[in-house]
């Protein structure tokens, strides 16, 4: 029986890596100038953390989170994003009594049950960044910024930021209630789904994606309209810092959040090349969340980048070369593998990527080995060249060769690799 990955769940082969190792590289550079920490959470939190904070009637948590019980009848998930267990964190262990303003970054795995398609999977990476403490516009234009400086860092440039306000307690359940009635004498022009949600959240509909949807939503309500005077003042000084940062920006008076904690401030990045999927990274203010929580009231904001999606992005425009080993060593006969092994050992004890042969082969099988790795210089060890203390050096690009003496090779090797460095990933 040949087993395989569960649909929606992919392997990351070796040569993919170069591109997850460079993501998460460069995120960590982008934050760390910007005064971002790392913190790691759990991958399986209490359910009742996300339907608190996400909403009960969001599809999330309705419908897609991995759920189940432990021994002790616990309700446990598999994390379906990563600002609840954030948050959580942030509370649990008083991050604010040490400072209310509190910047902080997570890298990894998240998990949802819904359609696998391009650019989306049941297992899906996200670069997060939170901001707590701040309550005025100017942390949302630092967090809008910090996204667009880690897209540019990619040398990303082409993408759309769409800002809107989704508004706030006092103005949004106006608005709230005059959209389920625009949406109500519309239900039947809606998917399945959309009338669902025009009962229980019906600022998701302004979501779908679903052409029936999106024409049946083009004359709705506008939030924008109802906004209260601080809603609207905090709005204009978001655009304020964007113009003074110089980013570019789209007013988009239909962006939404399917999550029920965002509020006032939300934005999102898109491309035109990944298809329906067109949307790399997306964020908001949510004031609430942390108070809702069991904290403090504290406002907050982030963001969250889809992994899958920006390396898709990389991919298409720049290839990502894997590291090359510093050396080959080719061992020709019982005694030059074993001592080929030790010098292998002591040369990766020093911080370089020593390769070998494996199986005994020939001389021409290791050479193309070498060859097929990318290696620069070979060394080659027979029964003769061990007999006279002697190993040689080929150039595998020019073929030229030169013998050198084994005693002290080591250091000598070392002292080699060392002036004629090899581009590692």
């Amino acid at each position: 029986m040949e087993f395989a990955t569960i649909k929606g769940f992919k392997d990351i082969l070796p040569e993919e890596i170069p591109y997850w190792q460079e993501t998460e590289a460069v995120a960590r550079r982008t934050f760390q100038v910007s005064g971002f920490q790392e913190i790691r959470t759990p991958l399986i939190e209490a359910k009742e953390l996300f339907a608190r904070s996400i909403g009960e009637e969001t599809d999330i948590v309705s419908k897609e989170m991995y759920t189940f019980q432990d021994s002790k009848g616990r309700g446990l998930s598999l994390r379906p994003e990563a600002t609840a267990s954030v948050v959580r964190a942030y509370i649990q262990n008083r991050l604010y009594q040490q400072d209310p303003v509190q910047k902080l970054f997570t890298i990894g795995p998240m998990f949802r049950h819904e359609r696998p398609q391009k650019g989306r999977f049941r297992q899906f990476h996200q670069i997060n960044a939170e901001f707590f403490g701040d309550p005025g516009p100017k942390s949302d234009a630092e967090i809008i910024v910090l996204a667009e400086s880690l897209f540019h860092a990619f040398g990303l440039r082409d993408l759309t930021l769409l800002v809107n306000s989704l508004g706030c307690p006092t103005c949004r359940p106006d608005f709230r209630a005059e959209l389920q009635i625009y949406l109500q004498d519309r239900e039947d022009k809606l998917c399945t789904d959309c009338r669902r949600r025009s009962h229980t959240n019906p600022l998701r509909v302004l979501d779908c994606k679903v052409p029936g949807c999106r024409e049946t939503v083009a004359d709705a309500p506008l939030i924008l309209d109802v906004l209260c005077d601080d809603c609207r003042r905090h709005l204009e000084g978001l655009q304020e810092y964007l113009d003074l940062s110089g980013v570019e920006y789209t007013r988009a008076p239909r962006l939404v959040r399917g999550l029920d904690y965002y509020t006032r401030t939300t934005f999102e990045f898109q491309t035109e090349r990944l298809g329906a999927q067109n949307a790399v990274a997306g964020g908001g203010r949510y004031d609430g969340l942390v108070q809702q929580l069991g904290g403090p009231d504290l406002p907050a904001i982030g963001f969250a980048v889809g992994a899958e999606r920006l390396i898709a992005l990389l991919q298409e425009l720049r290839p990502c070369p894997a590291g090359k080993p510093d050396l080959f060593l080719a061992a020709l006969g019982e005694a030059a593998e074993k001592t080929c092994f030790g010098w292998a050992t002591a040369l990766r004890r020093a911080g370089f990527w020593a390769e070998m042969g494996y199986g005994f082969k020939g001389l021409k099988a290791q050479m193309k080995k070498a060859d097929k790795l990318g290696v620069s210089t070979a060394l080659i060890l027979g029964e003769n060249e061990l007999a006279e203390g002697q190993a040689v050096l080929r150039d595998m690009q020019s073929g030229r060769q030169e013998t050198i003496g084994t005693r002290d090779i080591v250091p000598l090797l070392v002292k080699r690799l060392t002036e004629n460095p090899i581009s590692r990933a």
